[in-house]
């Protein structure tokens, strides 16, 4: 046995999920899992992070060690829940959360500045003295030194847990989406990218015309109807028609994004939450009708349990199945935070944690650093 705890912490920067694996070369079997919500203080700092403001130095700074505390808080309560001990743990494997990704640099007048650049923050050393856990961390950056975009990461994780002999497609759907495709073939490379928002701007606007975190279910989407102007002028955006492999983030698809389009401030609440989420299944769709060998999809993260998404995404994909990971043994909340315990264990036994198909690094390479305990 080999346990290796994972944490991330994803573009819904809602909190953060520990999910404690043993592992070895031909199997993932997981032991527990637990999540803790981020305070209102360090959601409201985190928020002002991810877009340009005062004193983000002192900002960033502060926030690094808080996320750890958050991150050693997850980790207590999973090896509670498992009465697994600290000293039994191999590593965790921590993504941290991210506060900038521009893997083709900062946005310019006339297009991308090099060399791009990615920034999660989450202090290992922190984490490491707080828990007596050795931590592997800081897992995207070499992919982007490599000329990668530095994600999704998730896909080589995927091939191992989910691959099988069917055409199979992994979509994560938490504040972006992304997805995996699995070819049958297991000679085929893998293809990933992020599809665009997943429930990032569902999120905004509910928080802004509800005060709710998240829409319950998409009840409230579902009450509304979809506006196909708006619909049609959110898809004419360049990220969707950019091929792969391509990723993006809260910094493109953010408030501001949203409230660019005039419809916006004329429709009613509820018909722009229909269009948001119509948004995202139609990227998510386009997305999957690329691959036309592909016979079942599986969804994972927060819009897994979006009732109304789930129900969009089976009336329009007819020739596929859609169902959740649970289907494949493996809880959706838990696949994100697996895979950074799965990567740590990548790390531990250099083996590699990309996929050059995926991301477009010019090889494939052993993600992460090291912070020891001791």
């Amino acid at each position: 046995m080999a346990y290796f705890i994972g944490l991330m912490s994803g573009t819904s920067m809602d909190g953060v999920d520990a999910v404690l694996c043993d592992i070895c070369a031909d199997h993932i079997n997981t032991i527990a899992a637990a999540s803790v919500a981020f305070d209102e203080g360090l959601l409201a700092t985190l928020h002002q992070l991810c877009a340009h403001s005062a004193n983000e130095v002192n900002l960033m700074g502060q926030a690094d060690r808080d996320i750890a505390y958050a991150f050693h808080q997850a980790v207590e309560a999973v090896l509670k829940t498992s009465g697994i001990k600290s000293s039994d743990i191999v590593a965790l494997g921590s993504h941290g959360q991210t506060i900038r990704h521009f893997p083709t640099g900062l946005p310019q007048q006339n297009g991308f500045a090099t060399p791009g650049f990615t920034l999660q923050i989450g202090d290992p050393h922190t984490l490491a003295v707080l828990s007596s856990i050795d931590v592997v961390a800081d897992f995207r950056r070499k992919d982007i030194a490599l000329g990668g975009q530095g994600a999704p990461l998730v896909p080589a994780f995927h091939r191992a847990v989910f691959g099988g002999d069917v055409g199979r497609a992994v979509v994560n759907i938490g504040g972006i989406a992304n997805i995996s495709v699995l070819p049958a073939d297991t000679n085929a490379p893998i293809i990933g990218f992020d599809t665009g928002p997943g429930n990032t701007l569902m999120d905004v606007w509910c928080r802004k015309h509800t005060g709710n975190s998240y829409d319950a279910d998409g009840a409230w989407a579902a009450s509304g109807v979809v506006h196909a102007q708006l619909l049609s002028q959110m898809l004419e955006d360049k990220y969707f028609a950019l091929p792969y492999p391509k990723s993006t983030g809260r910094e493109y698809f953010h408030s501001g994004w949203l409230y660019q389009f005039p419809l916006v401030h004329q429709l009613s609440p509820q018909d722009v939450q229909a269009t948001l989420l119509a948004l995202t299944t139609h990227s998510i769709c386009n997305a999957i009708n690329l691959f036309p060998s592909l016979s079942e999809v599986y969804i994972c993260g927060g819009g897994a349990f979006n009732l109304h998404l789930m129900q969009t995404l089976r009336e329009t994909l007819l020739n596929v199945t859609v169902s959740s990971t649970d289907t494949l043994g493996l809880h959706p909340q838990h696949v994100e935070g697996a895979a950074f315990a799965w990567l740590a264990w990548a790390f531990v036994n250099r083996h590699p944690g990309n996929v050059p198909s995926v991301t477009g690094a010019s090889r494939e390479a052993v993600l992460g650093t090291l912070t020891p305990a001791q």
